[in-house]
């Protein structure tokens, strides 16, 4: 079906600190002209870490979008060129001090309307070696939740990388 679309034209709309939109033109298989207006965004790698004692490790921290404190899964931009359980490696000890086996466990589309893949990662035998680091923009507690309180949170609607927690957890058969 993908292959009846053909693409005319991309222009840059918007290039903020955080966001790129850009609108996409299609011809569409009845042959009319649509634009999209699409999220131009990098790779991501987010991760399950998980204690030898399987308590899972999280962050508390400030979103903007939400303007809510949320209670999430450690992670972030992979780099050009960086390998995604390297990036998630980073991430998981830059924002929680914590090292462990890292390994990607499958890929997910972040949105329909977002350039993005997802990277979603589990850490085992998760250990802490050092505070986190504290950013300009990031500013984190480090919270352990048993399995249960962990399966609960994921099912509770508050969590940004929901399928990362599922995918993690299927592999590990811990769901």
């Amino acid at each position: 079906m993908g292959d009846s679309w053909r693409k005319l034209s991309e222009e840059r709309l918007f290039d903020g600190a955080h966001i790129r939109l850009v609108t996409k033109t299609f011809e569409v298989p009845n042959g009319q002209t649509h634009d999209f207006e699409v999220k131009a965004e990098g790779q991501v790698a987010a991760t399950l870490p998980l204690t030898p004692e399987l308590e899972v490790v999280l962050v508390r921290e400030f979103r903007v979008g939400t303007e809510q404190v949320l209670l999430e899964l450690p992670g972030g931009l992979v780099d050009d060129g960086e390998d995604p359980a390297a990036a998630a490696a980073r991430e998981l000890l830059e924002e929680t001090g914590f090292v462990g086996d890292v390994r990607v466990v499958s890929n997910v589309v972040d949105c329909a309307y977002s350039t993005r893949t997802k990277h979603a990662c589990i850490a085992t035998d998760c250990r802490r070696v050092r505070d986190p680091d504290q950013t300009a923009t990031e500013h984190g507690d480090v919270v352990l939740l048993s399995l249960r309180d962990f399966r609960a949170h994921l099912r509770g609607g508050r969590l940004t990388d929901v399928e990362v927690g599922y995918l993690g957890l299927d592999t590990l058969n811990l769901l």
